[in-house]
Formats: structure tokens, sequence, C-alpha cells
């Protein structure tokens, strides 16, 4: 048997506490998980054995059979940067392509994709390459991610 803590259990952002968790960065797509074997990034291996597969944003936390919690750091990504005067139809338009997007009020966020990019310059936004932390919108029917139209 393993001696790694395991994770049993999360608790969302604001509902915990505590001076002495440790971290975890993930990516947008590393923070979609199951069951996996975490490092923190202090070196703790922890294993992650959820009920069901999940959504984990930054700010959550992974809480072990022992009490410790482990937070959730959303990593450093690299992206693209989608601004222009017609927001609004290009919001649209990434919509419709399904594809995660963090929405802000003079920008968006989508994961680096040369085919989207094109699209969008197209379109006539304006698109650059950046290296940040991404934290795309939730799905429209609750917490986390929406995959197809079965909702």
């Amino acid at each position: 048997m393993s001696d790694l803590p395991v994770a049993y259990s999360f608790k969302r952002a604001g509902n915990w506490q505590s001076a002495s968790a440790e971290r975890i960065t993930l990516t947008y797509d590393g923070r979609f998980l199951r069951r996996k074997r975490l490092v923190s990034d202090g070196g703790t291996a922890i294993l992650v054995d959820l009920p069901e597969t999940t959504s984990l944003n930054a700010g959550d936390a992974l809480e072990s059979v022992d009490g410790q919690l482990f937070v959730i750091v959303a990593a450093m990504e690299e992206l693209l940067e989608v601004t222009g005067s017609d927001l609004m139809r290009i919001v649209w338009h990434v919509g419709n392509r399904h594809t995660p997007c963090q929405i802000e009020p003079t920008r968006l966020l989508i994961q680096r994709d040369h085919v989207l990019a094109d699209m969008l310059q197209k379109l006539g936004a304006d698109v650059r390459e950046v290296v940040e932390p991404f934290t795309p919108e939730g799905g429209a029917y609750g917490h986390g991610r929406t995959h197809g139209h079965a909702h």
C-alpha cells in the first residue's frame, strides 16, 4: 500500500481556510481530474481519488484523509488574447466553436490554436500570444465544464 496522502474530497474556493495548505499548480486541462497522482509545488506527492471527474478551479483545495489541504493554483499557459471593436460578435464565434474561453470586459483568452487565430483575425479581431493563468468560464448548467450538448 502507498504511503501517499489520499484526497477523496475537495473544497471550493471560499469554503476553506488554512495557512499551511500546500500549493499544486495545474494547467486548465490538468485541473479536470478524477484519479491521479499529483505533486505539490513543494514536492509532496498526493493521490487524488475523487468520486467523479471534477473540474477544479484556482483557489479550490484538495483535502487528504488526514485533513491536509492542497490549494489549486492556475498554471501559466500559452494563450491567445483576443480583442477588437466588435467583441460581442467575436465572443459568439468563439462560443460557436465550443472552445474554453476566459471572458473579461475588454478581452478574451483562449488556448492557442492557429486555426482559431486565423478565423478571428479574418473577423477583424486583434490576436496576440500571451502567457498567463487560464480560468475560462464554467458551463451554463452549473459549476465547471460542459461537454457536448447533453445537459
